[in-house]
């Protein structure tokens, strides 16, 4: 008997499905990799909200401000008695890039914390940012320099991709956002680094390895004993080698009235040591009253 010219054959339909399904089998599984290369990294801890809190009280406390009046008065720009300076918004974590992730270990955040930031302004509208730090149970004052960019880069991040995470490549003084897999970035030295589009977590991952995998803690480079930056930031009224403008920076008092001197203010820095590079003073004049 001949078939309908449009009855069902099942044998070719059944044969048809199994091997549109073994194929997507195939497909999925080839996919399998890629889907976890591109598995976004693990966010930074953030600081406790009672830490901000406490950061803000010594950024804002009447011995900083004094520092702050003397620090807007150098160079005669304004009157010490007329700097005023005052807190202005709220305190930030400053997140830097983790050498966890460019070493490219699996599921290593960005960046990590190292320091919270306020801004002060001064009664002539000069600004600096405060950089605070926990010692033991307490957060302390430990540098203060020109300029707004840490406050500024993260209103800026969470502007241009909300969630998250701000951080600093402090190698080229280049400042990003981090969500899920895409990087995108904040200033001229972003952009130059990564493209005005930005790029992927692992194109990043890819470059900073590249450019600084073979300075990480237990490198030749760092057995040189040139990793940290030591001796250029333990020099007074100096610059190290760099490009780009100097941020002056001073050392804020410690609390029991004296100075903990540059090696506490290139501490505030500590990606920058941890990667054996002298990046933050690269970018930021270090001066001893």
């Amino acid at each position: 008997m001949t078939d309908h010219p449009y009855t069902p054959d099942h044998s070719r339909r059944n044969a048809v499905r199994a091997a549109a399904a073994g194929a997507l089998t195939a497909g999925l599984l080839g996919l399998a990799p890629l889907a976890h290369a591109v598995q976004p990294p693990a966010a930074p801890t953030p600081p406790p909200a009672g830490g901000v809190a406490a950061a803000h009280d010594a950024a804002a406390a009447p011995s900083n401000l004094e520092t702050l009046s003397r620090f807007f008065a150098r160079d005669g720009a304004v009157a010490r008695s007329a700097a005023r300076p005052r807190i202005e918004g709220a305190t930030v974590p400053v997140y830097t890039l983790a050498p966890e992730f460019v070493a490219g270990e699996e599921g290593a955040a960005v960046a990590r914390l190292e320091f919270l930031a306020s801004t002060a302004v001064s009664a002539d509208g000069q600004k600096a940012s405060v950089w605070t730090a926990r010692t033991g149970d307490t957060w302390k004052v430990v540098n203060i320099a020109t300029g707004d960019d840490e406050t500024r880069y993260a209103a800026e991040g969470a502007r241009k991709l909300s969630g998250g995470t701000v951080f600093r490549e402090p190698q080229i003084n280049a400042w990003y956002v981090q969500r899920g897999d895409r990087v995108l970035p904040l200033d001229e030295d972003a952009v130059k680094a990564v493209g005005e589009g930005g790029t992927t977590v692992d194109a990043y991952r890819a470059r900073v390895h590249k450019a600084y995998g073979d300075k990480l803690p237990g490198s030749a480079y760092a057995k040189k004993g040139v990793a940290g930056g030591y001796a250029e930031q333990n020099a007074p009224d100096s610059a190290a080698a760099g490009t780009g403008a100097d941020r002056a920076a001073v050392a804020a008092p410690a609390g029991d009235g004296g100075s903990p001197g540059a090696g506490t203010v290139a501490a505030a820095g500590g990606t920058a040591l941890a990667l054996g590079l002298g990046a933050v003073a690269a970018r930021r004049r270090l001066r001893r009253r």
